[in-house]
């Protein structure tokens, strides 16, 4: 009761033929900037480090150095 892979049927609208979404653009960040952070909460960019590889934010006193991609960091 096996079939062989030659008989199934390709069909051109399934959602398996498309192809991959593009990774959305990693945000640039200036010095300055207003950010908000899932858990530091809002802070404001006093460095960044190479093309935008890390940027350093103060967040009230507090200092933190985000990594590249920024999943948690939104530019307000």
């Amino acid at each position: 009761m096996t079939k062989s892979a030659g008989s199934r049927r390709h069909l051109p609208s399934s959602p398996f033929n498309k192809p991959a979404a593009a990774a959305p653009p990693i945000e640039q960040y200036e010095v300055g900037d207003r950010v908000s952070h899932d858990q530091f909460g809002l802070g404001r960019i006093i460095a960044v480090e190479g093309d935008n590889a890390a940027v350093l934010v103060d967040f009230s006193g507090r200092q933190g150095r985000i990594l590249s991609p920024y999943s948690k960091l939104a530019k307000l």
